[in-house]
């Protein structure tokens, strides 16, 4: 039997390829434990060919990313959130949005995979280093006994997550 579901935003300012990546690796990898959305604070309104490229890959639908304000998860109506967490370093310094039920939080930064201006193999190299780091975060995630956890606990682990993994 399956435990309970958890939420879990990825949010970055223009929500079009890190984000994404961490919305299409949560649904693939959780096998139903976690879903995963994204969003952004200044949406990019594209989602990034590459990251496209690896959700297709995936198996993940297409047909449901989109680049979308961060305003849709903190309105009324919206899927409430366990976990949020930023994947770029500007957007982990603004100023979020009251997100109901006060999810867990941490920051998992990662460069620009998009930025990369060094050909298009570069960038490919880029965005899978993001990959990785995403889906080994995501590996260990799934690993904790969230339902043993309080609230603290449960950020404190999501914050260590990131700082075991950093530097690797």
């Amino acid at each position: 039997m399956m435990g309970k579901k958890y939420n879990i935003l990825f949010l970055c300012t223009g929500n079009s390829a890190r984000s994404i990546l961490g919305e299409v690796l949560a649904n693939t990898l959780s096998h139903g434990r976690f879903t995963g959305y994204s969003a952004g604070s200044r949406p990019a309104r594209y989602v990034h060919p590459i990251a496209l490229r690896m959700a297709r890959e995936l198996g993940y639908p297409l047909e449901l990313l989109r680049s979308k304000s961060w305003d849709e998860f903190g309105a009324y109506g919206a899927p409430h959130m366990d976990f949020i967490i930023t994947v770029c370093d500007s957007a982990a310094g603004e100023e979020c949005p009251y997100w109901p039920g006060h999810p867990a939080s941490a920051h998992w930064g990662f460069a620009d995979p998009a930025a990369v201006d060094a050909g298009d193999v570069a960038m490919l190299d880029a965005f899978r280093q993001v990959e990785m780091g995403l889906r080994n975060r995501i590996d260990l995630l799934m690993d904790l006994p969230l339902d043993k956890l309080d609230h603290m606990q449960i950020k404190d682990e999501l914050q260590s997550i990131h700082h075991r993994l950093k530097f690797r």
